[in-house]
């Protein structure tokens, strides 16, 4: 198998390791040989975190380049602009619309960007957006948000439901399965 490239991007504090963690433990229990590199950025203070999922037959580098994601995985609307590039032609975005304010915003040193999902839709860049809060909160948690996502993401992968859940199982702690499990529901059933 050719080597898929998945990239998962968001702000500190989002869930995105965990995502990467879940989709990692998957690929493998998949057979897939799998690398993951993560980059972890100003995490714990809000700032943008990188993750790098490659799988494939063989693989031997964890770093993806410009023009060659096949997905971009993005927890919030800035960050999926941030890391476009990276996306090879006929890849896939899937963002939340969520908004988290950078600090340049917060101080008031510029403006939040409001038509980031617009502008990669002109450009002819497949957009996926999902309002992943909102359907976190149905599940019964805010923090659900990343694993609503991973749902979304499912739905591109040729791998059974089933095994999806399994890895969730293998990555929760048992008091938060339910819940995720309900997380990942809402996104992979998302229309």
């Amino acid at each position: 198998m050719q080597t898929k490239n998945v990239m998962i991007v968001g702000v500190g504090g989002q869930g995105s390791l965990l995502a990467s963690k879940l989709l990692g433990r998957l690929l493998v229990d998949e057979g897939y040989d799998v690398k993951v590199s993560e980059v972890h950025g100003m995490s714990q203070r809000g700032g943008s975190v990188v993750t790098y999922v490659r799988f494939g037959d063989r693989v031997y580098s964890p770093v993806i380049e410009d023009g060659e994601a096949d997905y971009i995985v993005s927890f919030e609307k800035i960050e999926s602009a941030r890391y476009v590039s990276k996306l090879r032609k006929g890849g896939t975005v899937i963002v939340n619309t969520q908004q988290i304010d950078p600090m340049p915003v917060i101080i008031g040193a510029a403006d939040y960007p409001d038509t980031v999902i617009d502008e990669m839709k002109s450009k002819g860049i497949h957009v996926d957006d999902i309002d992943a809060l909102q359907l976190a909160n149905v599940a019964g948690s805010a923090k659900a948000c990343n694993i609503v996502l991973m749902g979304r993401l499912a739905g591109y992968f040729d791998i059974p439901y089933e095994r999806w859940v399994d890895a969730i199982k293998k990555c929760v702690k048992p008091q938060f399965v339910e819940l995720n499990e309900r997380a990942f529901e809402l996104g992979f059933n998302h229309q």
